[in-house]
């Protein structure tokens, strides 16, 4: 029990450079609390002791600010950080070493009882504040959902999501013997060298815009040519280019 105890404050001081020793861990991280109260209730609730399996997760949440369902599965060293506004419904699974933090709602958008409602994270899913997961659906191993997004459909293990509704983005993460991709954390789902599918595919708007207004400028050139008459400056057409240049160029940013 105590080396339990132990792994879950240890994976909270690797989580977080605020945490200073076990001793401040344990009792001043309300994350950690919720957890426990959870972890008891849940054992009443799977011995049919119900209403006292939701009462004991009422008091948790008059006393943490985080609700969670006595029926939701929470695997180990879960890390919920700050805490406050934490929403977990009935059948929602956590797998091991995942980090949600404040104001995240793991829901359900059935009102059908006995069936799959809540979401599932896989392993060390990273859920940054605000964010809301609605829908029966599985979040693969390693995935991060960004700050405030609404996913509502699964995500593939490693990816990133983000935005409303919530859009698959496609890191580049730290690779090579030294710092493997499993072992990277990113605080609040904050994904370095991350590629925007939107920001993507204008940018290959604007290229083929680039090359069109290149070979326009070609042909103009040579019909001036065959018909021996000077050709208009292509004035218009850099005025076009150096325009589209300066929005790839935002875009990059």
């Amino acid at each position: 029990m105590f080396n339990s105890l132990f792994n879950s404050v240890d994976s909270i001081i690797a989580r977080d450079p605020a945490a200073r020793n076990r001793l401040e861990v344990i009792t001043c991280y309300q994350g950690l609390h919720a957890i426990w109260f959870h972890r008891l209730s849940h054992f009443l609730w799977n011995l049919g002791l119900k209403w006292i399996a939701r009462v004991l997760s009422m008091i948790s949440r008059f006393i943490t600010g985080i609700e969670i369902h006595p029926g939701a599965k929470i695997g180990r060293r879960v890390f919920l950080d700050h805490g406050l506004g934490i929403v977990i419904g009935e059948t929602t699974e956590i797998g091991d070493d995942c980090t949600i933090y404040q104001g995240v709602t793991l829901g359900g958008t059935s009102l059908y009882k006995g069936v799959k409602r809540h979401p599932t994270l896989g392993t060390g899913v990273v859920v940054s504040a605000g964010a809301k997961v609605l829908g029966g659906f599985t979040v693969g191993d390693g995935a991060r959902i960004g700050s405030n997004a609404v996913v509502l459909k699964e995500i593939p293990a490693g990816a990133t999501a983000v935005g409303i509704p919530a859009r698959i983005l496609h890191p580049d993460l730290p690779q090579g013997a030294d710092s493997k991709t499993k072992e990277y954390f990113s605080a609040y789902g904050v994904t370095p060298n991350v590629d925007d599918p939107v920001s993507m595919a204008l940018k290959g708007l604007i290229d083929a815009t680039i090359l069109q207004e290149a070979k326009i400028a070609a042909l103009e050139k040579a019909l001036a040519k065959l018909s021996n008459t000077p050709a208009d400056p292509a004035t218009s057409s850099s005025d076009t280019k150096r325009d589209l240049d300066a929005i790839k160029e935002w875009l990059k940013e």
